[in-house]
């Protein structure tokens, strides 16, 4: 017999098991060998979550209470994966064009980016998903009392609780740990997603090998197992065909939107590709598992004692027989079936909590302007582990609410009726253009509503929510409104008369509340863009030009994506155009660009509400409301090729105009360059002639000769640094340049760099990240130090804060190091920006800071010498600049 020791032990280590292959999955995802995990394998094997425990324990007690019945829970999904592939297609397109997070995103994407509409989904969807989660803790928790009843050890129901508590809890951690690493919705959960494929064959292989055993072991073959089945009362069942039409298109609309089969369907599917072999092997899949469902629950209504749980009999069956293995492999496979629904499902909910409501209203309460770079990602992770916890603990307070019995054993079927409201909204959304965001929340309201009245409040039993008076004469004694026989229709399953309703309500609302209302103009964009999105795969431009700065979108951008991610998009950008640094033009393009990638991260609605506030208002362009307005193919040819001629003709433009301002402020820092050129030079050669005539003419005492010797020691110095920069600077520019290469350390160089200038009149504080530091060099290890300390003291020099403070940071970017100089000043301005490298940049009055401003350029060609780069890092705060250091490779020691 199997102690219930023995069974959490094993519990555990298949735990343990599955944190291997997670973690495996992820370590070989972030090397950027795991391709595999995104094969159409993979990809129909997580689409198992479909299977819950309903489905593994379920089936077979649906099967032993209704028959044939249960066979609905799998044609509804298979008629969608065979017959409705071009929608599962559509589907997954727009999730990759749009970055799509969630089915709340989806909804509210489509309809304006509607922040709202995505509270009202996140919300509804939380709310029917809430049952549904307390059924997989129920079904975990009840076959750990199957065992423990077998071992002589009755539980009561303050150990079931106690049971559904840790379990919740243990999958929290679980789901935490793998489900909240990556942010960005592109970055796939790979250790999520391969745990679950294990599970789905494990649970497949554990259901039919009890099924096997049923059939040859217990019934002795397939002839007399046929034989039990005629002679069984399920063979007798009448079925009813309005209930088989319902419950088969409940249970395919749900698989569309249920909120864990829209994530492994649309979010987590990396390649349109895979939908063409889940097409078949998915509906094979259920198949297999729907196989031996009949066979179990006949042989156990015969062997069985009469009352016993038909929800159980996939273990109960083998442990009559003494099959302890078995047993315990059977309950893996419903563990797996639990676990694996709950921990997509919480992800899911999670991410359209964390998207629709904490972030909007956090950013609500601080307004536009940025605090921290990385804060909005850090606030939107942390709020989706709140919210994986908090769905688990609603799940777990449902379970105690509706006394984790009979109230339960339909609430599969009434949590698919919760979700499915959303439906019409969806796939109108995507095939109709005339939908508006008014008629989805009309329809989404009036459907849940109803929804909530006949079949949600009346889940948790007579007296619990709704008294039973109000169950049998309605609210107030109005007849009509009866949760269970509205508008007097009687007589009826409470399960088609709920679906029947809503639906049909939901639907008529959405029509009219589309036709009598008018979409705004994005909406009509997004509309287009959803309903053609083969045509129209790269996304609805929504923004013109506008007086945002493209440094007020990185700082943005760093919040919610990093410090550095942002800085990689923007430089690619900038490149793109044709221009250097990290700061490109501001254009409808690389704004929409902009929102698609923040939408990966926070939803499309968040996003779009976030990149508002910096760009004056959502104008719609020519080019927009031509593919609105018609979109012919000879039309959109000749629009597509204007646009082409027309971005060509605009980036040409922008770069001459780029160059004439460039070229007119070097020639007006290079008058001013000369000038102080012949200041510099002048002044000290004035002084040395001065004071030199002084000493020829004699009759001075020894401290006025040391006195004048010294001046003229002093300027005839100063003379020769300022002539020492400019051969510096010419023979760097002509590649005469000769360099002493070996190898060192980072550390040592910055601690060079620090000394020199610490004793200077201008020094300036230096926070430094000495951990961070031990990198290994091979360059020229002087050049790379006069480098530094030529940035350390033009911090010193030029930082206008109260307490002047320098940040040396070290970091690995896009696979290189670099070193970042960041002052706590003003920072440079734009324009700027653009010329503070050029041997004529001033930034200020030379004659204020000293030196005739060759430092920079010196810096700049003893980088391109080294191989390494030097540029300013715009979104700081203060002035930055990034080293990009050389290759730490000696290319003589590599052949």
């Amino acid at each position: 017999m199997v102690s219930f020791n023995l069974l959490l032990a094993v519990a555990l280590a298949y735990v343990a098991f599955l944190f291997v292959i997670a973690f495996a999955a992820e370590r070989s995802a972030e090397k950027g060998s795991g391709a595999w995990l995104r094969s159409p394998w993979i990809y129909t094997l997580s689409l198992s979550i479909y299977c819950t425990a309903w489905t593994f324990y379920g089936a077979v007690g649906y099967a032993a209470r209704s028959g044939l019945e249960y066979l609905t829970i799998y044609l509804g999904p298979t008629v969608v994966m065979i017959g409705w592939w071009w929608v599962l297609r559509k589907l997954v397109r727009i999730g990759r064009s749009q970055r799509i997070t969630s089915i709340a995103d989806l909804v509210s994407s489509r309809f304006g980016k509607s922040t709202a509409l995505g509270v009202m989904v996140t919300l509804m969807m939380v709310v029917a998903a809430t049952p549904y989660l307390a059924l997989q803790l129920q079904s975990v928790t009840l076959s750990f009392a199957v065992f423990a009843d077998a071992a002589g050890d009755s539980w009561l129901s303050e150990d079931l609780t106690r049971s559904a508590l840790w379990v919740a809890l243990g999958l929290a951690v679980f789901t935490i740990i793998f489900g909240t690493r990556n942010l960005d919705a592109n970055e796939r959960h790979h250790g999520i997603v391969m745990a679950i494929a294990v599970e789905a064959v494990v649970k497949l292989c554990a259901l039919v090998a009890v099924g096997v055993f049923v059939v040859w072991g217990v019934a002795g073959g397939f002839g007399p197992m046929i034989d039990l089945i005629d002679t069984s009362d399920i063979a007798q069942w009448q079925q009813s065909s309005g209930r088989w039409v319902g419950l088969t298109f409940l249970s395919g609309a749900a698989f569309l939107t249920l909120p864990r089969m829209f994530q492994v369907l649309v979010v987590e599917n990396a390649n349109e590709k895979n939908l063409i072999t889940a097409s078949w092997a998915f509906p094979l899949y259920l198949l297999t598992m729907s196989l031996f469902v009949v066979p179990i629950a006949v042989v156990g209504l015969k062997i069985l004692p009469e009352g016993s749980n038909p929800d159980l009999f996939v273990l109960t069956i083998p442990l009559s027989q003494g099959l302890d293995g078995l047993a315990i492999f059977s309950f893996l496979g419903g563990f797996s079936s639990a676990t694996s629904m709950v921990i997509v499902a919480t992800i899911a909910l999670a991410t359209m909590i964390s998207n629709h409501i904490v972030t909007p209203l956090w950013l609500s309460s601080k307004g536009p302007g940025a605090v921290v770079s990385g804060d909005i990602r850090q606030l939107v992770i942390g709020a989706r582990r709140l919210s994986i916890a908090g769905v688990l603990l609603l799940g777990y307070i449902y379970f105690r609410l509706s006394g984790g019995g009979e109230a339960l054993a339909a609430i599969g079927l009434i949590s698919f009726a919760g979700v499915v409201q959303v439906l019409p909204a969806m796939i109108g959304g995507i095939f109709w253009r005339g939908a508006t965001r008014w008629g989805a929340v009309a329809g989404i309201t009036v459907g849940f509503v109803i929804w909530a009245w006949s079949l949600f409040l009346p889940s948790f039993g007579p007296d619990g929510i709704l008294p039973q008076t109000v169950i049998d004469h309605g609210p107030f004694g109005i007849a009509a409104l009866r949760p269970q026989a509205l508008f007097g229709i009687t007589e009826i399953d409470p399960l088609i008369h709920a679906l029947m309703w809503s639906m049909l309500l939901n639907s008529v609302a959405f029509f009219f509340g589309s036709v009598l209302t008018f979409p705004q103009p994005l909406e009509r964009l997004q509309g287009a863009q959803f309903v053609n999105i083969f045509e129209h795969s790269e996304g609805a431009r929504a923004w013109t030009t506008s007086t945002a700065e493209a440094e007020d979108l990185l700082i943005m951008a760093q919040r919610i994506l990093g410090s550095n991610e942002a800085q990689v998009l923007f430089q690619q950008e900038a490149q793109r155009q044709g221009k250097a640094g990290y700061l490109p033009e501001v254009t409808p393009e690389f704004v929409q660009n902009l929102e698609r990638e923040l939408a990966g991260s926070v939803g499309a609605a968040t996003a779009h509400a976030m990149v508002g506030q910096f760009i004056q208002g959502a104008s719609v362009s020519v080019e927009d409301l031509i593919a609105v307005a018609d979109e012919a193919a000879q039309i959109m040819e000749y629009s597509n090729r204007l646009e082409q001629k027309s971005a060509e003709q605009e980036r040409t433009a922008r770069q001459l105009r780029d160059a004439n301002e460039k070229l007119t402020q070097l020639s007006i820092q290079k008058d001013a360059f000369l000038s102080q050129i012949s200041h510099e030079l002048r002044t000290p050669m004035t002084s040395i002639r001065s004071f030199s005539e002084i000493l020829r003419e004699g009759g001075m005492s020894d401290e006025e000769l040391s006195k004048y010797s010294g001046i003229i020691h002093d300027e005839a110095m100063r003379l020769t640094r300022l002539l020492d920069d400019l051969l510096d600077l010419s023979v760097l520019e002509n590649g005469q340049v000769t360099l002493n290469m070996a190898q060192g350390n980072l550390k040592t160089v910055i601690d060079r760099a620090v000394s020199a200038t610490a004793h200077s009149p201008t020094a300036i504080t230096v926070k430094r990240r000495d951990g961070e530091e031990t990198i290994p060099l091979y360059t020229d290890l002087d050049r790379l130090t006069q480098v530094f300390i030529n940035l350390i003291a033009n911090a010193g020099k030029y930082c206008d804060a109260k307490r002047p403070v320098l940040r040396i940071e070290p970091r690995k970017v896009a696979g290189e190091w670099v070193v970042d100089f960041i002052d706590n000043g003003a920072g440079i301005t734009k324009e700027n920006q653009q010329v503070i490298f050029e041997k004529f940049s001033r930034l200020s009055d030379h004659r204020k800071a000293g030196g005739a401003g060759l430092g920079l350029a010196i810096c700049r060609e003893i980088m391109t010498r080294l191989g390494g780069t030097i540029t300013y890092l715009p979104g700081q705060g203060g002035a930055a600049f990034r080293v990009v250091l050389p290759p730490a490779v000696n290319p003589v020691l590599t052949r």
